[in-house]
């Protein structure tokens, strides 16, 4: 396991941008009004040989606990907590702050490594507040400027008698053979909806802890969070790996209007291009609406395998009905995969989250499924004599034989001849077959059309 090292400091100092120069990309959200970040953010990182994890934190502020400041600076002090360094940002040319010294102070109790960095260095703005950052009682403070990349090298020496020591041994790996096929890693599982539907919530109870800030305020989340995690299946009794990935809420997008709102949405929408299984969390005291049905179909769109989850069913009214009511919903929203999983769930109180996390796997084997070809084409065949393709203008449509070209999602091509004309209604049936048939399900299938080269067309 790599050792942890956290970036804390006051709002607006820089310490996302330095998050990202060390993992090489651009995770976490930055912008020039302070308090971006919000939730713990980890990211891999080899400077030059030194592997850590580095973890990202909200700006500290000296507010109330209740508060939401109050409740990121709870996180923050979680943070701390078994990491093997801290880096202390302070910005070199705004200076020392009352804010910086109060976090001194308190990191001054702390039993953890503390490298001090001098932010926004360039130049030389900042070499006062560089000066000043001796006052802290840290010892050398690295000038360093996050933006640029410069003094990256010192940062290097600086950590490097700290986590040498806790290097991992090198991982030796053996190769597969032939006919083995690659395990599944984990399973990559989204959770999306509208904003306050409760998915930082239902993250927590399954983490068993407040991993990520949550209260009654709309929008806390910002920033996509993966968290790596262990689930423990009741039925098998099998440890399953799970990245659990929590996104900001996605509102539509007439009422999007600040910059960092749309950051924040167009970083969930990232999310799910890389995810293999999205939750949509239905809040129950609202029920399905128009918004849930456009995040519905982005996700089909992309090709992720999808699961609608129906929170807060704990304090639900009338709940058959409210079930019932949005599965005909759905299937009539989304009438191009019928029978997307429905479950019901209570973040609160965990109610039916093993029964989501089945669903969830259940569903990624779908989506990573094979059909043998031989087998593909008996079914091939069977659904053209029970419905033969039509004949525009007189002329017959070929269709000679299907292939599954890949998985995740499922993809098939269908050659033949004039395809051109083919009705969409007759693809659709194609699809409606090879889900009812083919046990593929609600998942998104892909079917391609191509037609043999004609040897007399003109070139």
């Amino acid at each position: 396991m790599l050792p942890q090292v956290v970036i804390i400091g006051r709002p607006n100092v820089g310490k996302s941008t330095l998050f990202n120069r060390l993992v090489g990309k651009k995770l976490a959200l930055v912008d020039d009004q302070p308090g971006v970040t919000r939730d713990r953010r980890f990211g891999d990182v080899d400077l030059l040989g030194l592997k850590f994890q580095i973890v990202d934190t909200a700006g500290w502020e000296d507010e109330d606990a209740e508060s939401l400041p109050g409740r990121m600076r709870q996180q923050t002090e979680a943070a701390l907590v078994g990491a093997a360094a801290a880096l202390f940002v302070i910005d070199s040319r705004a200076g020392l702050t009352p804010l910086d010294e109060e976090i001194a102070r308190y990191l001054q109790r702390a039993s953890v490594p503390i490298v001090v960095i001098a932010n926004k260095a360039e130049g030389k703005a900042g070499d006062a507040g560089i000066f000043e950052a001796y006052s802290l009682g840290f010892g050398d403070p690295v000038a360093l400027s996050a933006e640029h990349g410069e003094g990256v090298a010192d940062l290097f020496e600086a950590l490097l008698p700290i986590l040498e020591p806790l290097q991992p041994e090198e991982d030796t790996f053996e190769a597969l053979g032939e006919d083995e096929e690659k395990p599944l890693g984990p399973l990559q599982l989204a959770i999306v909806g509208r904003p306050n539907a409760g998915k930082s919530t239902l993250i927590n109870q399954l983490l068993r802890e407040d991993r990520l800030l949550t209260g009654p305020e709309a929008g806390i989340t910002r920033d996509s969070i993966a968290i790596d995690w262990t689930w423990h299946d009741p039925k098998s009794g099998e440890d399953r790996l799970v990245k659990l990935i929590d996104t900001a809420g996605m509102r539509k997008r007439a009422k999007v209007v600040d910059k960092l709102e749309r950051l924040a949405v167009a970083d969930a929408r990232h999310a799910v291009d890389f995810a293999e299984v999205v939750v949509l969390l239905l809040d129950a005291t609202k029920g399905l609406e128009h918004q849930d049905l456009k995040i519905a179909s982005h996700v089909i769109e992309e090709g992720r395998a999808l699961i609608v989850a129906i929170n807060k069913w704990d304090v639900a009214e009338d709940p058959s009905g409210l079930f019932n009511g949005i599965r005909h919903a759905l299937d009539e929203g989304l009438a191009q995969v019928k029978g997307v999983p429905l479950v019901a769930v209570s973040a609160r109180t965990g109610k039916g989250l093993d029964n989501l996390l089945n669903a969830a796997f259940e569903t990624r084997d779908i989506w990573n499924k094979r059909v043998p070809t031989a087998a593909l084409n008996r079914w091939f065949d069977d659904a053209l004599g029970a419905n033969p393709p039509p004949a525009p203008g007189g002329r017959r449509i070929k269709l000679r034989y299907i292939t599954q070209t890949g998985t995740r999602p499922p993809r098939f091509v269908i050659f033949g001849s004039r395809l051109d004309d083919l009705p969409e209604s007759y693809r659709r049936y194609l699809v409606n077959g090879l889900r009812r048939d083919l046990g593929f399900g609600a998942v998104p299938v892909r079917i391609l059309l191509r037609s043999a080269k004609n040897p007399y067309a003109p070139k």
